[in-house]
Parts: C-alpha cells; sequence; structure tokens
C-alpha cells in the first residue's frame, strides 16, 4: 500500500505559519471562512485543506472537541499493535495445530 504524497506536500513550519495567519487575522474578516479563503492562495493551499489544518488546531489547544493530534497517533499505534498481535496469534494457532498433527502422527513407543 503506497502513501499519498500529497500527505506531505507541506512542511509543519508552513502549516504552523498558515493556521496562525488565519487565527490572527481572522477579526479583520467577517468570518474565519472569509479568512481562510483570502490566506489559502497566499499560503499555495486549498481552502479545504487550511480550514482542516485550522479546525485541527482548535482540536489540539482544546478551543473544540475532536480527537487531538497526539490521541490519533496513539490510536493510530493501537490500532497496529492489535494488528500486530492478531498476526502473531494466529500463527501460533496455526504452529500449535501443525505440532498437535505431527504428535498424533507419531508411533507410540512401548
Amino acid at each position: 500500500m503506497e502513501k499519498d504524497n500529497r500527505a506531505n506536500r507541506y512542511s509543519p513550519e508552513t502549516r504552523a505559519r498558515a493556521v496562525r495567519m488565519v487565527l490572527d487575522n481572522q477579526g479583520n474578516y467577517e468570518s474565519q471562512s472569509t479568512a481562510i479563503k483570502a490566506i489559502a492562495p497566499k499560503i499555495g493551499c486549498g481552502r479545504d485543506t487550511l480550514r482542516r489544518w485550522v479546525q485541527q488546531e482548535e482540536t489540539d489547544t482544546g478551543c473544540r472537541d475532536g480527537v487531538t493530534s497526539e490521541e490519533r497517533a496513539r490510536i493510530k499505534d493501537l490500532e497496529r499493535e492489535v494488528r500486530e498481535l492478531r498476526q502473531a496469534n494466529e500463527i501460533l494457532k496455526k504452529a500449535s495445530a501443525y505440532f498437535a498433527q505431527a504428535e498424533l502422527d507419531r508411533p507410540l513407543k512401548r
């Protein structure tokens, strides 16, 4: 499974600067949406992209309900761990069945 290159298109510094510009200048516009529409072309990103960055920043700082970036990373790590443990468990079940069958096929010693 190949990762989409667009996910890393903007550096964290660019994202932080864009979000800071929106949050600092939203008082100069009618709404946050208007500020995003004006600032997104200056950064060179789409309006929806910048809107998601702003929403995530608001979630991370506690201004908005939702899953923070740290929680999202923790969930992702736990899901990966569960997947790996399930694979290991499946391998152990198959190995156990194999060795149990081999034990049954072995002739008895007297």
